[in-house]
Formats: C-alpha cells, structure tokens, sequence
C-alpha cells in the first residue's frame, strides 16, 4: 500500500479504554503533531519525490545557521526533528501546510517506529532468551553462561549470528498493523490499539500500514468516559 499518511508524535504513555460491550482496551496515547511542512523535494531539484515534515518547536540558540536558513526559507518556526516521507499523495501538500491528528481517522491501521529502551550491556539469557545450563554438581558458577561457541579445530571460528553476550535496546524497532482506536483532535491525541517501542516522550514515526492490512469488522465504540462522569 502505498504510503498517504504520515506524522511525527511524542509517546505519551499507555492506559486502557472500555468499549461499549465493556471490554477492555490497552492502548498507547501518541501526540501526534502539529507537523509543519518544512520542504518539498521535487525531482527537478532533488532527483526524487518528497515532503519533509518538521515537529517539535526549538529556541533559536539550538539551532545552527544552516539550519535556521533552511527553516527561514521556508518561512516556517525552528523545529527540532526533520523527517522526510515519500507520499503518494506528494502534490496535496504545499510549504508551510500543518498537519494535525485529523489527519488520522479512528479504525485506521498504521505502523509505528521508533528507539526502544536501552538496557546496556546484557547477557545471552535476556538478550536472546537463551536458557541456562544444568546446576547440578560439576557445572560451576556459570549456569548463565553463553556455553560452548562452537568446534575448536574446525571452522576454528564463530560464525555471523552467534548469540553472544553486547548491547541491548537502543535501536529502531517497527510495530506494523496496529489499529487507532481513539482520535482526540482539539488535543493533538491519538489512541492507539497496543505497545508502541520507546519511553515515554520518546520520539515515535506514526503511517498507514505499509502492508495494506485491513480492519476486520468495524472499528470499537469507545465510551466517552469524560460524558460518562
């Protein structure tokens, strides 16, 4: 599917919903926006198609001169994360356009990236989920241990792969087809279906599902829990 709708946000954190039925739904709240339009790459110019899209202000000292030309010519506010996104719909969108949670509607499916947690310097078992040894007698105090890597004559090396002891987390990570199931537009909000990678305030990247997954049935009716009370 190709890719028609795309913002920058800040995790906010996870809750729950209740739908009508009362049945419970664990979601991640994402501030989506507003994302200012901040250059248009033709191929003319650029050699390719593109919008970039800007979100997060920033004070003037924080930026440098080039930068602060870049965001001056566009005539729009210093913004501290740049991304760039191939829409299909690239003629739609002009410099300076905002874009808001509205671009969003409730029941869509989309993809979520961005930096998971840091957990430093881990071990096989929490890395990779390998299992431990025997305790019994004999083993030593190394049940945690990576064990053998491997024959020592042949290949006499370790192979690309190996689940060895290094850094965790830290990385960009995708979760694909989660579902929207809340849309708080006055707020910039959207409520999405499940765990999204990062901290919370962590920058996250929020698009339609690349793989063209489709709703199955309609989308939760949400209470309203600020009318309920």
């Amino acid at each position: 599917m190709a890719l028609t709708k795309g913002l920058l946000g800040k995790k906010v954190g996870m809750t729950q919903l209740f739908d009508t039925s009362g049945k419970q739904i664990p979601v991640t709240v994402v501030e989506v926006g507003p994302c200012v339009v901040s250059q248009i790459k033709t191929k003319e110019n650029d050699g390719y198609e593109a919008v970039q899209l800007g979100y997060g202000d920033v004070t003037p000292k924080h930026v440098n001169k080039p930068q602060a030309g870049h965001f001056a010519k566009a005539d729009v506010a210093n913004k501290k994360h740049l991304k760039e996104f191939k829409f299909a719909n690239f003629s739609e969108y002009e410099l300076g356009k905002v874009l808001k949670a509205d671009v969003f509607t409730v029941g869509d499916i989309v993809d979520v990236s961005g930096t998971s947690k840091g957990k430093g310097f881990q071990g096989t078992i929490k890395r990779f989920n390998n299992h431990r040894i025997k305790e019994t007698h004999g083993s030593g105090p190394v049940h945690r241990h990576a064990g053998s890597m491997g024959a020592c004559s042949s290949p006499s090396r370790i192979y690309k792969g190996k689940t060895m002891p290094g850094h965790m987390g830290a990385e960009t990570v995708t979760v694909q087809n989660l579902e929207i199931v809340k849309i708080d537009v006055e707020n910039n909000l959207i409520a999405i279906k499940g765990a999204v990678p990062g901290p919370n305030g962590s920058l996250v990247c929020v698009i339609n599902a690349v793989k063209g997954t489709q709703l199955k049935g309609k989308p939760a009716q949400i209470i309203d829990q600020r009318s309920a009370n």
